[in-house]
């Protein structure tokens, strides 16, 4: 099995307390049905600040700004994909960044 690193970027808010339960319940949900495919569930993420190769910092969030990242095990990117498309932050409209990940 594979490993695939998902990058979630943006996606509304909750706007209150219940929306903010009612919105980790979903994510609750949709890692419970993955089951033992997820390695890491992860957490949200702050702004990003880029090291450049020239030394130069840029602190500007990002252009794609990542919001929070997961680790998930899938046979293919078909398999991790199709995991992906039923993703709380979707429905919330973000998109998910999905990567395979490599072992040294």
């Amino acid at each position: 099995m594979a490993k695939y690193l998902f990058i979630y970027h943006g996606g509304a808010k909750p706007e209150n307390q219940e929306d903010g339960k009612k919105a980790m319940a979903a994510w609750m949900e949709w890692f419970e049905s993955i089951g033992d495919k997820v390695i890491d569930g992860g957490n949200p993420v702050g702004l990003s600040t880029t090291v450049m190769s020239d030394g130069n910092v840029v602190r500007d969030g990002g252009t794609n700004p990542a919001g929070g990242y997961s680790l998930f095990e899938a046979k293919d990117v078909e398999e991790a994909i199709s995991m992906a498309k039923g993703c709380p932050i979707l429905a919330a409209g973000g998109s998910i960044e999905l990567a395979e990940t490599f072992d040294p």
